[in-house]
């Protein structure tokens, strides 16, 4: 059985430094927030980061967006940003989950973030997942948030683009708290869901609105 590396005190450039160096220029970083959420959809954000001698630290402090607060995240979405060499945020919404699954869905989002780039990435480093359909070179890591600065790049950005949407949403679905708890399983969310019933936000595949009564009032 294959040893698995201690996790690094902060995302580095290892995974790609090593490719630069083969003269793939457009490494990209995949990440993807709200695969858990009860409503709303799930985000994917595609990071490529340019191969810049002082990039670790022009953007030392980013790591994976559930390590960081609110205020860090917004900071760190604007830095990255100006830093990036290429960037997309991709969505798939819940009916998109409710219809063909999370997975899938996930899957769907990254494509489109993919699509948003100026041109094709050369390489991908993603956070563990099996991205084998899509026609790129890849590398897939464990932890992968926490390892590679541009996976860590693209949680940030995943993170902040959804939970902008979802903040957004709120006004079109009072009631909710979805600026709040932007669509996860918190026990307000669980009680509002209880008192008011599903909307057409909410995933109606996932426990337990499988077992709720969607409002008509919900889709004013």
């Amino acid at each position: 059985m294959k040893k698995m590396l201690p996790l690094p005190v902060t995302p580095h450039l290892f995974f790609e430094a090593r490719l630069w160096q083969q003269g793939l220029s457009r490494v990209a970083g995949i990440d993807e927030a709200g695969r858990g959420a009860l409503a709303g959809p799930v985000a994917a954000s595609v990071v490529i980061l340019p191969p810049r001698e002082d990039l670790s630290l022009l953007l030392f402090g980013v790591r994976d967006s559930k390590q960081m607060s609110v205020e860090e995240r917004f900071e760190w979405s604007l830095k990255i940003k100006s830093v990036a060499e290429d960037w997309g945020v991709g969505f798939a919404t819940n009916e998109e989950i409710d219809q063909i699954g999370i997975v899938p869905a996930t899957y769907l989002a990254i494509r489109r973030a993919l699509e948003k780039l100026s041109s094709p990435p050369d390489h991908l480093l993603v956070d563990y997942l099996d991205l084998s359909f899509i026609n790129f070179p890849q590398t897939a890591l464990v932890k992968g948030d926490c390892r590679s600065l541009s996976i860590a790049a693209a949680s940030v950005m995943a993170k902040t683009s959804r939970d902008a949407l979802m903040s957004e949403l709120d006004r079109k679905y009072p009631g909710y708290g979805f600026a709040e708890h932007k669509g996860y399983a918190t026990a307000r969310h669980l009680d509002r869901i209880k008192q008011l019933g599903a909307c057409s936000l909410h995933r109606l595949t996932f426990a337990p609105l499988n077992r709720q009564k969607v409002t008509s009032e919900s889709f004013s």
